[in-house]
C-alpha cells in the first residue's frame, strides 16, 4: 500500500503549491518504491552488485581468459616432423630417416637475437651452439620495448662474451622513447635494426638464420642436422620444452615460435610469428624468467612487451616474486593461456615440481655449481 499524502493549496497560492505538490508527489513515489523492496533486493542492489563489480575489476583478465574458447578458435595444427637423434648414429643416417638428402658440406648458420639483459641465459645459449654457428648477431637498444631507458647491458659485460669475440657482429640502437606506444610497434623496430645487423654480418643466400629470443635455445644436435641435411623446409619453426623460472617448472612442449629459415635477399625478414605448418618436434628449450636475481625479474616484468599484464602494484613486491618462483605459480596470476576449457582447466594452478635434470644444456650441467638457481631444487633467487 503506497503512502498516503494530503495536500491543501489555495488558488492564490497555486503556482507555490504546484511546486511543492511535485516534490512532495515525488517522496511519496520513493517512500512507495522502498516499502515495495523487500530486504533481498535490497541486499543485492547494495551489497551483491557491488561485490560483483569489485570482483570484475579484480579478476577481469581471467575471466576473459576463462571464457577464450567462446570467442577465439584454435590456430591451425602445424605439421609435426619427427626428431631423430642419438649420438652414435651417423649424420648421414640422421638426415635419411628424417627422409632428406645429406649434403656434402654444411651451411653457414647464422645466430641472431635481440638482447636486454639476460646475460645467464645468453652465455649458456652461445656455449650450446657455439661449435656450428657461423656468425653470431645481436642487437641492443638503451629502451625496452615499453619505452623505458635502459643501460647497455651487454656491452658492460662483453668480457664475459671472449669467447665468441671473433665470431660476433654486434650492434646497438638508440630507442624512440614515445611515451604510452603499443610495445610491440618499438619491438617491431628493433627486429627490422636486426635485418639490417645481418647484413653487416655477412649473411648470404641459403645460409641458415635462427629467428628466436634469447631465452628459446635450439639444442646443439638440432642446428648441426639442419645445416648438414637437404631438402629441410625453407622455414622451418622448432618446438621446444617450455620451462619457467628454472628447469625445475616444465610446463608443456608447446612453444613454437623459434624457427631456422634458408635466407633468401629480400624476401626473408626476421620476425617472431607464425611464418610455417612446419615444425621440427623435441629440438630444444624455452628458459622462460630464468634468472639469477629478484631485481631481473622486475626489471623483465616492467620492461617487455606484455607488461599490461602487471595490473596492481603488488604484483612487484620481491617477497611476493620469491613465493611465486618456488612454488611455480604465475606471477601475473592469469590463466593459461589455451584454446580449449579441457586445456585450461588442466593446466590451472601451480607447474608441477620436476627432478629431472637429463637431455639439458650440456655447459649447463658441466657449470652446475655456477648454474645452480637453474636446476630443481634450488628455486630461492638473490636480491641484486
Amino acid at each position: 500500500m503506497c503512502c498516503a499524502v494530503g495536500h491543501y493549496c489555495s488558488k492564490k497560492n497555486s503556482d507555490v503549491c504546484g511546486q511543492e505538490s511535485s516534490q512532495v508527489w515525488g517522496m511519496s513515489r520513493m517512500c512507495c518504491i522502498l516499502r515495495a523492496l523487500d530486504v533481498k533486493t535490497l541486499i543485492f542492489v547494495f551489497a551483491v552488485v557491488p561485490m560483483c563489480t569489485f570482483g570484475i575489476y579484480l579478476h577481469g583478465q581471467k575471466i576473459s581468459y576463462f571464457l577464450r574458447p567462446l570467442w577465439e578458435k584454435p590456430p591451425k595444427p602445424f605439421n609435426v616432423i619427427p626428431h631423430y637423434y642419438n649420438e652414435i648414429v651417423s649424420m648421414e643416417n640422421l638426415c635419411r630417416l628424417h627422409g632428406w638428402g645429406v649434403r656434402e658440406f654444411p651451411r653457414r648458420v647464422y645466430d641472431a637475437v635481440l638482447f636486454s639483459n639476460e646475460l645467464e641465459i645468453l652465455n649458456l645459449r652461445w656455449r650450446e651452439l657455439y661449435p656450428y654457428i657461423t656468425q653470431f648477431v645481436l642487437l641492443e637498444s638503451n629502451s625496452t620495448f615499453t619505452g623505458r631507458p635502459k643501460p647497455l647491458v651487454f656491452k658492460g659485460n662483453r668480457e664475459q662474451f671472449r669467447f665468441v669475440d671473433s665470431r660476433l657482429t654486434y650492434g646497438t640502437i638508440g630507442g624512440r622513447f614515445i611515451k604510452g606506444e603499443n610495445p610491440f610497434i618499438e619491438e617491431a623496430y628493433q627486429r627490422v635494426a636486426l635485418d639490417h645487423l645481418l647484413k653487416i654480418a655477412g649473411i648470404t643466400d641459403d645460409d641458415l638464420l635462427i629467428m628466436s629470443d634469447v631465452d628459446e635455445i635450439p639444442s646443439a644436435h638440432t642446428i648441426n642436422l639442419l645445416r648438414w641435411c637437404d631438402d629441410v623446409p625453407s622455414i622451418l619453426h622448432l618446438q621446444l620444452k617450455n620451462y619457467l623460472y628454472s628447469f625445475e617448472f616444465l610446463a608443456d612442449d608447446n612453444s613454437w615460435r623459434a624457427s631456422v629459415h634458408r635466407y633468401q635477399s629480400g624476401k626473408t625478414r626476421y620476425a617472431h610469428y607464425r611464418q610455417s605448418d612446419n615444425l621440427l618436434a623435441d629440438a630444444g628449450w624455452h628458459c622462460s624468467f630464468c634468472f639469477r636475481r629478484i631485481s631481473d625479474f622486475i626489471f623483465k616484468m616492467k620492461a617487455y612487451s606484455h607488461n599490461d599484464r602487471v595490473r596492481f602494484s603488488h604484483y612487484l613486491n620481491p617477497k611476493r616474486i620469491q613465493d611465486v618462483i618456488c612454488k611455480g605459480a604465475d606471477l601475473f596470476d592469469m590463466l593459461p593461456e589455451e584454446y580449449t576449457f579441457k586445456e585450461i582447466i588442466g593446466k590451472m594452478g601451480p607447474i608441477p615440481h620436476s627432478y629431472s635434470a637429463v637431455h639439458l644444456p650440456a655447459y649447463l650441467l658441466k657449470n652446475a655449481d655456477k648454474y645452480r638457481f637453474l636446476l630443481p631444487g634450488n628455486c630461492l633467487r638473490e636480491d641484486r
